[in-house]
């Protein structure tokens, strides 16, 4: 009796949560030059944690590619991000973007971005980043290029550690 009465109280507890799936996820507060216009919603946050990598070229560092892991409110991976910009969650599904406009991160981080969808496709396991329109990186904290001092070496890489968070969004329906 006792194992029944648990599994019945996991169920309606269970029950009771959000889905993933179908939780809302709030529009970020962020500056005009990044905002997302009307007719569109956020569906996705992904936390992010990585590197910026970075390649010493003519005495100057230059972004080669972004490595992220993104994580969900619950600490489940969501979905990589790599160059491109290139998402890919865990279903196959992608969407690569296109820098629209960004504003200056905090002091010692990497800038706040608004991208636009260049394209989308669905994956062997599911669809989940195929309607993107937009794509949102806030709350950044490092991700920083080294002095343009410390570009010795021709061709030198290096990758700077930074954390972000990542909104997709969809057109509203």
């Amino acid at each position: 009796m006792k194992r029944k009465n648990l599994l019945a109280i996991a169920v309606a507890a269970a029950a009771a949560l959000p889905s993933a799936a179908g939780a809302a996820v709030p529009a970020p507060t962020v500056p005009d030059t990044i905002a997302v216009g009307t007719g569109e919603k956020p569906f996705l946050l992904g936390h992010a944690t990585g590197v910026q990598i970075y390649a010493c070229r003519s005495g100057a560092w230059v972004l080669v590619a972004p490595r992220a892991t993104l994580y969900g409110d619950n600490g489940q991976t969501i979905a990589d991000h790599f160059g491109g910009p290139t998402w890919q969650a865990r279903d196959g599904s992608r969407v690569v973007g296109k820098r629209l406009d960004g504003v200056p991160g905090a002091p010692g981080a990497i800038p706040w971005l608004l991208l636009s969808a260049d394209s989308t496709s669905a994956g062997p396991d599911g669809d989940r980043l195929e309607g993107t329109t937009h794509i949102q990186r806030i709350a950044t904290v490092g991700g920083v290029a080294p002095a343009p001092s410390q570009c010795v070496t021709e061709g030198e890489q290096v990758e700077v550690p930074y954390t972000a968070d990542y909104v997709f969004w969809k057109r509203a329906s």
